[in-house]
Parts: structure tokens; C-alpha cells; sequence
């Protein structure tokens, strides 16, 4: 039976031999997740889980310790990637708010709705609804809570990142979410499929772009949200399992 002292000391020699773990087991699972996703946080959120684990472990767990402690830093990582929100709420209301009214607008019109439309529908100024879309740089085709099943309890990341092997991306293009984007890509007005295009086929950057089109940097950036809240509101309106 350990002193008070020796407690401490166990620990401590836990930590600075399984330090090592969290790093690894954060590099795996960054290297199947979006650019967004910081290794740092990753790792503090290991951290977290090693500390979890060196406190919480006994011998007569019947398991070893490095698995014991693997299953509760990656399962901290998890947590970590599920609690962040990677724009500020605001934003993320706005764009649903864009999201909706496209929704809408296409159902009622049986075409992609124009900006001027859009803005009319929100019941702002075309400049109010531009500015919306820059504020809007940063904004997502998928986040982590679109995964979230609320029937079936459980989540994408659970069900899909179970041990070191596991790839959630293979598995989003293995499945329909492939097929559903590309027709949501090809309903793209022609200038947003354009820039889509010239973005993440030949990866100009925003100026580059710019340059292309004949409009500013900044306009880029508008497109470009816009056109990503298009993609969101058509998967939703198919009913892909992704889009919540």
C-alpha cells in the first residue's frame, strides 16, 4: 500500500511515461480530421484523459495500463471535438438563417434563389447580406454536431473512430455523402460551381481566384459562404443523415 508520498510519486512517473501516448494517439486522429482541428488541443484534451486515468486506474482492473489509458485520452479527445464550436454562435445563426431562406426560396421559386432574393427573404439590404456572408468566412460544409444522432444516442465520431485503424472520411465518401454532394455541387449556380472549381479542384487560393473572376478577395469570400450554404441546404432538403 502506497504513502501519501508514494501516491504522488506513482502518478507522476504515469504521466511522464505515457506523455508520449497522448501525442500519438493525437497525431493519428488529427490526420483524419478537417485543417481546423489544432493538434495542440488535441493533446491538451489527452492530457486531460491521462490525468483521468492515472487517478482513476487500479491493478485490479484486470487491464493493463496503457489500454486503460488509452481509452480514456482518446475518449477526452472526442469529447473535445464534439464540445468545441469553431465559430461563434452568431455566425453559426446567421448561416442557418442563409440556409433557411435558400431552403425556402428554392422550394418556392423551383430555382437557386439570387442574392438580392436571399436578402429580400431575411428583410436585409443586398450590402447588409454581403457583409453576413464575409463575417461568414470560416463557415463549414460539416461540423461535428451534424453528426450527432438524437434517436440512436451515439454520434459519428463514436461510431466511426473506434480504434487507431479507423478513418471517418473513407467512411463519409464509402458512403451515400459522395453522391449526395456531387449533385449538390452540380444544382450550384454557375458561377459558385465555378469558384468551387477553381478552389478545391486546382486549390488557387482566395486572390488567385479573385484574379480569375474579376472581383475582389473579399468577394471571393462571400461567394464562397454562400455557396456552402447552398450545398448545406440542398443536403438537408435530400435528407442526407449527415445534414441535421
Amino acid at each position: 500500500m502506497y504513502t501519501v508520498t508514494g501516491k504522488t510519486n506513482q502518478r507522476d512517473l504515469l504521466l511522464q511515461q505515457h506523455a508520449p501516448l497522448v501525442k500519438k494517439i493525437a497525431y493519428q486522429l488529427k490526420a483524419k480530421l478537417p485543417p481546423s482541428v489544432e493538434v495542440d488541443d488535441l493533446v491538451q484534451a489527452g492530457m486531460m484523459g491521462l490525468l483521468d486515468a492515472v487517478n482513476k486506474y487500479e491493478d485490479s482492473h484486470g487491464a493493463q495500463f496503457e489500454t486503460y489509458a488509452s481509452q480514456r485520452i482518446r475518449g477526452s479527445m472526442l469529447d473535445e471535438l464534439r464540445n468545441v464550436d469553431w465559430l461563434p454562435r452568431s455566425v453559426r445563426k446567421n448561416m442557418r438563417d442563409v440556409e433557411t431562406a435558400i431552403n425556402q426560396l428554392e422550394q418556392k421559386l423551383g430555382r437557386p434563389p439570387s442574392e438580392g432574393e436571399i436578402a429580400k427573404h431575411l428583410k436585409i439590404t443586398l450590402n447588409d447580406y454581403h457583409e453576413m456572408l464575409g463575417d461568414c468566412g470560416g463557415h463549414q460544409l460539416l461540423y461535428y454536431e451534424d453528426f450527432h444522432d438524437a434517436e440512436a444516442g451515439d454520434h459519428f465520431l463514436d461510431r466511426f473512430i473506434t480504434d487507431d485503424t479507423s478513418d471517418p472520411i473513407r467512411a463519409l465518401l464509402e458512403g451515400d455523402f459522395r453522391s449526395c454532394l456531387i449533385e449538390a455541387i452540380e444544382s450550384l449556380p454557375d458561377r459558385e460551381k465555378t469558384l468551387m472549381g477553381l478552389y478545391y479542384e486546382q486549390e488557387l487560393n482566395l486572390k488567385e481566384i479573385g484574379a480569375v473572376m474579376n472581383v475582389t478577395e473579399s468577394r471571393v469570400c462571400q461567394i464562397h459562404s454562400q455557396a456552402i450554404a447552398r450545398l448545406r441546404a440542398f443536403m438537408k432538403e435530400q435528407s442526407w443523415t449527415g445534414a441535421v
